[in-house]
């Protein structure tokens, strides 16, 4: 058997390290985070809480941006805007809810969260099957615009129908798995089916260990249980991820990615482009529908505001942007970025955000001076911090669109004058083992 330069390892298992050494270096600071965290909050206070994100928003960011991911898999590499791409997000979360309270038929009630998050998902592949079969006779702003009037039609149905709350609450206001007054009923268990010790139970009062490390005694400022679910809905992220980055890279891929550049071209060639989009729209159907299984895992709870609303697209769209459509890891980190932002201006109370750090640390002559007509330093800093994230992060979109279109993972790509960072860093390796440093690309 060859080995590598080393000796120590088959040569293919020396070559997939290098060929991914961006991806493993992504993953173990993903990792660590909630440790390094926990230490440097638990080291330096305040001033940690204020520059780093509470490992609670970190999950956030972790089924956010695969839903985001799932969005640019069929937007970004073949070209088609799927403005209404929430429609698959809340059939997966609306599944999960139904399936486990025995709403839906042929199933029985109170069946695992596992099988439920997969069925789902698969509900959601049907449901793009039967929307592209129309919307891809169409193409630009008349497939966008099926596809929202599709995630619009469901949100008013889910804000309308009695049939989702059939204890005759407000569908508006939103369903629990199991009845409201005994929520804990649901145990969403997160993990690999009939291996005890590889799953875990999810949620901010589900299991404090995972492969039988118990998180409690190492965590001291942070929930272990919100440590834990983090790994876990972190795996399935990265599973995803690397499912959709297989397939991109694969000749279907290919296909997708020629449609985007020129379908007619594509066509010409001898490609049936529809039903490359068609498998292209079903993907990322599945994988947008996992995410929304993962929010109700983990909060318990679904509403048609934070699942069909077209605002959820929106967000989507924004991190893809920020991040770099057309790169599948871009927008998990436009995510990572726009929640970042969100923390940093607009977080309030005894920790985080600067609005507390600067009033903790400025002088009261300075927070009580006059800026103008009443206006003080204080009064200015609740005015234009206090719940304006969001105000924050659309200016920054905007200056993205105009000065970074590429995005961050774009932008990066290139500088290096690469279609792939790992495949740029792998590159680089290769040259730096075998001695040639001066080699070109």
């Amino acid at each position: 058997m060859s080995t590598t330069e080393s000796g120590l390892l088959p040569a293919w298992v020396g070559q997939y390290l290098r060929d991914h050494t961006v991806h493993i270096v992504v993953v173990a600071l993903f990792i660590l985070y909630p440790f390094a965290y926990d230490v440097l909050v638990g080291q330096f206070g305040l001033i940690a809480e204020t520059l780093l994100l509470r490992p609670r928003t970190m999950l956030t960011v972790l089924w956010l941006g695969l839903f985001a991911m799932s969005f640019d898999f069929v937007s970004g590499y073949t070209g088609y805007l799927s403005f209404g791409h929430a429609a698959f997000f809340g059939i997966g979360a609306y599944f999960v809810v139904l399936g486990y309270n025995g709403q839906l038929p042929l199933l029985p009630a109170e069946l695992p969260f596992m099988s439920l998050l997969v069925l789902g998902a698969l509900v959601a592949v049907v449901a793009a099957v039967l929307i592209g079969l129309i919307a891809f006779r169409l193409s630009g702003v008349y497939f966008a615009m099926i596809t929202l009037g599709v995630s619009e039609i469901l949100f008013v149905a889910s804000e309308n129908f009695d049939f989702i709350t059939p204890g005759g609450s407000d569908p508006a206001d939103g369903i629990t798995p199991g009845t409201p007054s005994d929520v804990e009923t649901f145990n969403p268990e997160l993990g690999v089916p009939f291996v005890d010790a590889l799953q875990v139970e999810l949620g901010a009062f589900g299991d404090t260990s995972i492969l039988g490390i118990d998180m409690a005694p190492i965590f001291s400022e942070t929930s272990p249980a919100i440590v834990v679910s983090y790994f876990a809905i972190g795996a399935v992220v990265l599973v995803s991820y690397l499912a959709m980055q297989r397939i991109i890279h694969s000749p279907f891929g290919r296909v997708m990615i020629a449609i985007s550049e020129n379908e007619e071209r594509a066509r010409a060639v001898g490609y049936n482009t529809f039903w490359f989009k068609m498998g292209a729209f079903a993907i990322s159907a599945f994988f947008g529908a996992i995410a929304g299984g993962l929010l109700v895992g983990y909060q318990g709870f679904i509403d048609p505001q934070n699942s069909f609303f077209f605002l959820v697209t929106g967000f989507a769209l924004v991190a893809a942007i920020i991040g770099g459509l057309k790169t599948l890891a871009g927008p998990l980190f436009g995510y990572l970025f726009l929640e970042w932002v969100e923390e940093f201006l607009a977080r309030e109370g005894s920790g985080g955000g600067l609005q507390p750090f600067l009033e903790q640390n400025l002088p009261d002559g300075v927070l009580d001076a006059t800026i103008s007509g009443g206006l003080t330093v204080s009064k200015a800093l609740d005015s234009f911090m206090t719940g304006h994230g969001e105000f924050y992060a659309g200016i920054i979109f905007v200056l993205f669109v105009l000065f970074v279109p590429i995005g961050l993972l774009g932008t990066l790509r290139l500088r290096l004058g690469t279609e792939s960072v790992s495949k740029h860093v792998s590159r680089k390796i290769e040259r730096r083992l075998s001695g040639d440093e001066t080699s070109e690309e």
